[in-house]
């Protein structure tokens, strides 16, 4: 199905400037409930705006960038009888993945399709082009709307799989930048007390074998992907610099919690009897907990 006019419905921090990226291939419908933001679409060139959702009624692609996952409920609700059948959906919307089967449910009756494509970017990065998906959805759908992906994602197209899996992926990784964050501050904090330059040590957990990539390099990608427990840093010698890490922090009045928060696991490791093993045995309390495992294929590692 080759687009050649694509609705847009949200024109908010991230929907203005992917309405930019649309009108670089296609002509552009948009809709959003502020005159104020449909005027500044309207300066792009191809972008036409409409006051209601009724105007994107002859569009066979419609694309979502809404801010909750309850205002991009009840626009599907209330798009789905307006498209034509055979019409698609793209969510680029942050929802969770069974926000967007339920979309799919309530557009099904329409004969109306949906696939999830996350944005992984930032908004300057969507601007400039330099903008990454995260898609899930039926391989069919995906490739009926491969030409808005490309458009949108120039960066990059990733099919994760199924549907909802696109939004799975951006809510992992929200989760761990977001965790990351605090940890990150708790030791800029740490750092500061202990009168350390934070250049220097933001230059140190940047390096390939610093505290901040190489736990998803090589325990993760490595260890964690073989299920390679064996030899390595003991558990024991990770708990205990864990350890002095809130001893310091302590004794220097820096609250920790996220840091305070992960010890927790290593006391929990050691008490299993897994003191011996790789620190990345952490993962093996995982596998138990919720019955999944974690190993994976993670490919050739340079």
């Amino acid at each position: 199905m080759e687009a050649t006019t694509v609705g847009l419905v949200g024109l908010g921090q991230m929907g203005l400037p992917i309405a930019g990226r649309l009108a670089t291939a296609f002509d552009v419908v948009a809709f959003d409930v502020s005159a104020e933001r449909r005027a500044l679409a309207a300066e792009h060139d191809r972008v036409t705006v409409t006051d209601e959702l009724a105007g994107l009624a002859g569009c066979r692609v419609v694309v979502l960038s809404l801010p909750t996952p309850p205002i991009s409920r009840s626009v599907v609700l209330e798009l789905g009888p307006r498209l034509a059948e055979g019409a698609i959906v793209v969510e680029t919307s942050t929802v969770l993945p069974t926000d967007v089967r339920e979309a799919a449910q309530a557009l099904a009756p329409h004969g109306v399709r949906i696939v999830d494509a996350a944005v992984l970017s930032g908004v300057a990065q969507m601007d400039n082009g330099a903008a990454t998906l995260l898609v899930g959805g039926s391989p069919d759908d995906v490739d009926d709307v491969a030409d808005v992906l490309r458009v949108i994602g120039a960066a990059g197209v990733t099919r994760f799989g199924g549907l909802g899996s696109g939004m799975a992926a951006k809510v992992v990784n929200n989760g761990v930048a977001h965790a990351v964050m605090v940890v990150l501050v708790e030791a800029m904090a740490m750092a500061r007390a202990e009168g350390l330059d934070l250049a220097e040590i933001t230059r140190m957990l940047e390096r390939p074998d610093g505290g901040l990539i190489r736990p998803l390099t090589h325990r993760v990608a490595e260890r964690v992907a073989r299920g390679d427990f064996d030899g390595g840093m003991p558990l024991d010698a990770a708990r205990k610099d864990s350890t002095l890490a809130l001893a310091m922090a302590q004794r220097s009045g820096v609250p920790l919690f996220a840091t305070q928060a992960a010890q927790t696991v290593y006391d929990i490791a050691v008490a299993a009897g897994r003191g011996r093993a790789d620190y990345s045995v952490i993962a093996a309390l995982w596998e138990g907990w919720t019955g999944q495992e974690l190993r994976f294929d993670a490919g050739e590692r340079s």
